[in-house]
């Protein structure tokens, strides 16, 4: 999106606003967001919604409260967009397509006289004596005054976020905060997941641990996978994990977040009472499930045939720690590929965030997630994206 000094096109208000895409069409990243149908936003108030952001939080003070969820909300449902919001104020167009929210917002833009080129690949921001000077697009200069870069990050690259924003900012003096995977899974040391590929868990709590002191805590579903854990739960200990070096990391799952350790002891002896002549396996079958009964079992140094009346005391509380404490020790992070967000990026400090513009070189201006700005699932980021492009726009139309 930028203002062409060299040549006279249809223009809004006297100029006129191009989006270079290097992609055949417009949105592919959209197509993909809420397994296809978009969760475009979060239903709640800005003070909340910043309570959801993981990184950037003062940043986005002025462009969320500018343009906040409920603004995003009347915007797409005038441009023709019906939407619904479902469990955890998360908000879905009516048809459940995610095409639908692309239409909208091109519709917009074909009404404002915008112009889209194309698989047009731009390679090199052109900068001189700090002020905006134009593009290197297909191997063709075309000269700007004012240029928005709008990349994305490095999640999922087979839409075309490789990356090339950071290579901008780089160029143009920018600092840039290391980038990683976040909103992801976790591969995990061992394999004794493997024997428990495709369970999801409900109802549970994940703790995140570094140097033995719990960071955060988690609660709801999550998945064992071929590589390790996914699900609500660990995406979202995934934003807080990336920060830290995982030689010093764990992962603390409790089974029964529901019962303390003595409730939880006084179920286990009451099931005990029950079955004293089953096996320890057989009995534990009705307070957890089966996939994952052999693996605490084993943690315990408790043998799966062993008959309930000859389980001791000791064993009995060793047995009620790993069910309420089951270690976890992760290997890394999965990687952009199947990242929902990429966390770091441009150096807020060198942006205006009432703008968007840089403050190293006037007329160049980032938002979106090539900024160090993320935060948690449930529609929050492309908020950010939507909140912190308004805010470059209007800047730049003025």
């Amino acid at each position: 999106t930028a203002l062409n000094r060299r040549t006279h096109f249809e223009t809004f208000e006297g100029r006129l606003f191009r989006v270079y895409e290097k992609n055949e069409k417009c949105g592919k990243k959209i197509y993909i967001t809420g397994k296809g149908r978009c969760n475009v936003t979060n239903e709640v108030e800005p003070a909340e919604f910043l309570q959801n952001v993981v990184n950037g939080e003062r940043f986005l003070l002025s462009s969320i409260y500018s343009f906040s969820p409920k603004n995003l909300i009347e915007f797409l449902q005038s441009g023709g967009l019906p939407l619904k919001t479902e469990r955890g104020q998360r908000v879905f167009p009516v048809s459940d397509k995610a095409s639908d929210v692309t239409k909208c917002f091109e519709n917009y833009c074909k009404k404002a006289g915008v112009k889209f080129k194309f698989n047009a690949e731009v390679t090199k921001i052109c900068v001189n004596d700090s002020t905006m000077r134009g593009i290197i697009c297909n191997n063709e200069y075309v000269g700007y005054d004012k240029v928005i870069v709008c990349t994305g990050g490095k999640s999922y690259p087979s839409t075309g976020s490789t990356g090339d924003g950071y290579k901008f900012a780089l160029s143009c003096g920018h600092g840039l905060v290391n980038t990683k995977p976040s909103l992801c899974g976790f591969n995990l040391l061992g394999n004794y997941y493997l024997k428990m590929q495709g369970l999801s868990l409900k109802n549970v709590s994940l703790s995140l641990i570094h140097n033995n002191k719990v960071i955060n805590s988690f609660f709801g579903e999550m998945l064992f996978t071929h590589f390790g854990v996914s699900g609500p739960v660990i995406l979202t200990a995934s934003a807080f994990a990336n920060k830290y070096d995982f030689k010093c990391v764990k992962l603390s799952l409790d089974f029964k977040p529901a019962l303390s350790v003595d409730k939880l002891d006084s179920r286990i002896l009451a099931d005990f009472a029950k079955n004293s002549n089953k096996s320890i396996e057989n009995c534990l079958k009705e307070l957890l499930p089966i996939a994952v009964i052999s693996e605490v079992l084993n943690r315990c140094g408790i043998d799966c045939a062993q008959k309930v009346n000859g389980i001791t005391k000791e064993q009995r509380k060793l047995l009620v720690n790993v069910i309420k404490n089951f270690e976890m020790t992760p290997l890394s992070l999965r990687g952009f590929e199947e990242a929902i967000i990429t966390s770091g990026g441009v150096n807020l400090n060198e942006i205006n965030p009432k703008t968007m513009e840089s403050k190293l070189v006037k007329g160049l201006y980032f938002c979106g997630e090539v900024l160090d700005c993320d935060a948690l699932t449930g529609g929050f980021n492309l908020q950010i994206a939507f909140s912190t492009g308004r805010a470059a726009g209007v800047a730049v139309n003025k």
